[in-house]
């Protein structure tokens, strides 16, 4: 390893773990220092940059260089813009092994913005009613902090290593969506970190699809010429009733053709439009989404839903015949991903909890994670959690006895080669 990227210092021994090995212990006081701060320090979707700066500055301290450290250009490919790319870190082996990949996201949700994670024994929120606490995903990107800082800090062996921070996960998988893959080194594991508990392994998720629905109608004066105007409300409210009394809005269950019961969601979650009640609205937009693990049934959902607003067009209409018009554009956020339970990456993840005393557990997602693109650009990532509760609300906590055992993962699966 290059003088430049690491400063070398003595190898801290740990205590021998349930199979033998090393298991070395983390500064775990430390890493909540880390976690609280992070949380606090403001950084939605598209406003990345403090919080990155926060983690390359701590990198820098603990002897990362310059070279080692790259941001692409993942913001300014994202329609939604943004302050700045993904962050990758690239540390050198010093032993033999496959170069492991470390992952998080960087973002928080608008709720998060000015927290101020206050601890009460084991468990840390907001002390701000108002205010979401910051842990999904504040505690994933701390999870990778400490295990780089832990490894270059101590000198401890390991393999070749990636450590991405990825931007606007929550707006879509944005970062990892518009990543530069060539950055990441062409890791053969890939470990991802997120919410929920540290045992848990994510081996699959749900593929998004997202919508807006630019409805047209004809304005006139609500009160003295109604028959005059094309509601745009109407239209919608025509179409989103349609959906819900057939089955096609929340939670999807259909039969198909063969007799096998087909699954999905699909989410009204935005309706903009008008400016007074006396006037006929003439435009709305609508946001909408459609989710399965079939991507062959999300495409069924998504044709139900344009059909629904293209008929309730039909149904609208002046008293001179005049209607509306409805333009839907649509692009898909995340393709689905299913992971074997033999995946090298799976396995690795279950050596690791199994080793510091855990007992792993698979699961499947119905909510995008960065492993979905992840998987698209060609690398299988099995995703674990950090101690996150509630997230995504103003009740959001972090389990610090979860995020402590996350802190001892990632640092095993950094180090190990096996």
């Amino acid at each position: 390893m290059s003088a430049q990227l690491v400063k070398r210092r003595r190898i801290s021994i740990g205590r021998p773990s349930l199979d033998g090995s090393l298991k070395i212990e983390p500064n775990l006081n430390r890493a909540i220092a880390f976690v609280l701060e992070m949380m606090a320090i403001p950084g939605s979707s598209g406003d990345e940059s403090a919080i990155a700066t926060f983690i390359v500055d701590h990198l820098k301290e603990a002897g990362v260089g310059e070279n080692a450290i790259r941001f692409d250009k993942a913001h300014q490919r994202s329609p939604h813009g943004g302050s700045t790319g993904n962050l990758f870190v690239k540390i050198p082996g010093n032993v033999s092994g496959p170069r492991r990949l470390l992952s998080a996201h960087l973002d928080t949700v608008p709720i998060c913005v000015g927290s101020r994670p206050t601890r009460k024994g084991d468990m840390v929120a907001s002390s701000e009613a108002n205010t979401g606490l910051g842990g999904d995903n504040r505690a994933g990107a701390a999870v990778l902090l400490v295990a780089a800082i832990e490894i270059l800090a101590r000198g401890l062996p390991h393999p070749p290593l990636t450590l991405a921070w990825f931007v606007q996960e929550e707006i879509g998988l944005q970062g990892s969506h518009y990543m530069q893959p060539s950055l990441l080194g062409k890791p053969r594991l890939a470990f991802n970190f997120d919410g929920g508990c540290p045992e848990k392994l994510t081996l699959g998720a749900t593929g998004g699809y997202r919508m807006d629905i630019d409805v047209r109608g004809v304005a006139s004066h609500a009160g003295g010429a109604p028959e005059k105007g094309v509601s745009a409300i109407a239209i919608a409210s025509l179409a989103i009733a349609d959906l819900h009394r057939d089955g096609w809005h929340g939670l999807i269950e259909k039969t198909d053709a063969r007799g096998r019961t087909c699954r999905g969601t699909s989410n009204v979650g935005v309706i903009r439009g008008g400016d007074a009640t006396n006037v006929v609205t003439d435009r709305l937009l609508v946001r909408a989404e459609a989710r399965s693990h079939d991507a062959r049934f999300r495409r069924q959902i998504v044709k139900r839903i344009e059909t629904a607003f293209q008929d309730a067009v039909k149904e609208v209409q002046s008293a001179t015949g005049k209607k509306g018009t409805v333009k839907i554009a649509g692009n898909l956020d995340y393709d689905s991903f299913r992971l074997s339970p033999k995946e090298r990456c799976v396995v690795a993840a279950e050596n690791a909890i199994r080793t510091l005393g855990g007992t792993p557990s698979h699961a499947i997602s119905n909510g995008g994670l960065d492993a979905n693109w992840l998987a698209s650009h060609g690398i299988p990532a099995v995703t674990l959690g950090c101690g996150q509760k509630n997230i995504h609300t103003t009740a959001e906590q972090l389990n610090l006895v979860e995020f402590k055992r996350a802190c001892r993962i990632g640092l095993r699966l950094a180090t190990a080669t096996e």
